[in-house]
């Protein structure tokens, strides 16, 4: 380990103490500081093991002001070791703003990896990702939802959604709706006791999850990558806007009669806009004539 200070990434255990690995503990140990989402919660973890360290809070809501002073420690010699509440920090957290800062300053970083929700949930999933693309959460509005859902439609892969299990069972219906021939996997309390795997298609799986009186632990949805026929789909669609503008499109299927909100939807995926962003559009030059 280098004897000048250093920002440590930490990836501690999301739910299994037992995951954390011997230099997970030796760093955090050895640690000056350790900069932490919540204090209980890494106060916690630090118990477990005996590790006595000064903590500081540095989570999304003081991270601007933490960085300055965390980046003069670093420059001083101290250890400074950063952890969130459980997994990677940095991942769907603002952890990286620190990494960024401390790399622009030319102070060492190192990773010290740890378990994730992501890889987790993708490897429990049993659902082909050669390919995936890491979502995190989706927009908690039903609208923005189905909007960012119908953009996702695109991504020639699978999809990692997290959710809270609060949300998880709306969240379902509207991929259902948006998605309704890909088999999805809703993987939640990864690493615990009562770890579970629950997988169907879209909209079979959504009413199962909506028929539970109570879903509990932080969940992971898995989407399947686009099948055969929405590719199939997809493809006619951009072949017939094929050296076309979004205005040349649109001004084409307004004059056949197309009416407006199916014309918005099926241009947004033809051209992987946001629906609202077209139907605005639509709208704009109907009113041209």
């Amino acid at each position: 380990m280098p004897s000048e200070g250093i920002l440590s990434v930490v990836g501690t255990p999301i739910g299994n103490l037992s995951d954390a690995s011997p230099r997970v503990l030796d760093v955090l140990a050895r640690a000056d500081v350790i900069l932490c989402e919540d204090t209980r919660v890494t106060g916690k973890l630090l118990s477990a093991f005996g590790i006595h360290v000064s903590m500081q809070r540095c989570d999304e809501n003081v991270m601007a002001e933490r960085i300055a002073p965390t980046l003069t420690r670093i420059a001083a010699g101290e250890r400074v070791a950063f952890v969130s509440d459980a997994g990677m920090p940095g991942v769907s957290d603002p952890g990286q703003r620190l990494v960024d800062a401390a790399l622009d300053a030319g102070l060492p970083v190192e990773v010290v990896p740890g378990p994730s929700a992501v890889t987790c949930a993708v490897a429990a999933s049993g659902i082909a990702c050669e390919h995936f693309f890491f979502e995190g959460f989706l927009p908690r509005r039903r609208a923005a939802q189905l909007e960012r859902l119908r953009e996702l439609t695109a991504i020639p892969g699978a999809l990692v959604v997290y959710e809270s299990p609060r949300r998880v069972s709306a969240t379902l219906a509207v991929v259902a709706e948006v998605m309704p021939a890909r088999r999805v996997a809703l993987v939640r309390e990864l690493t615990k006791v009562h770890e579970e795997v629950v997988r169907d298609v879209a909209p079979a799986l959504a009413q199962t999850v909506a028929g539970r009186d109570e879903i509990r632990g932080e969940c992971v949805l898995v989407i399947a990558p686009p099948t055969d026929a929405e590719r199939d789909a997809r493809r006619q669609a951009t072949s017939d806007v094929a050296g076309l503008t979004l205005d040349e499109a649109i001004r084409r299927e307004l004059a056949q009669g197309e009416p407006k909100t199916a014309l918005a939807r099926h241009l947004a995926r033809s051209f992987s806009l946001g629906r609202a962003e077209v139907y605005d559009r639509v709208v704009e030059l109907a009113a041209e004539g």
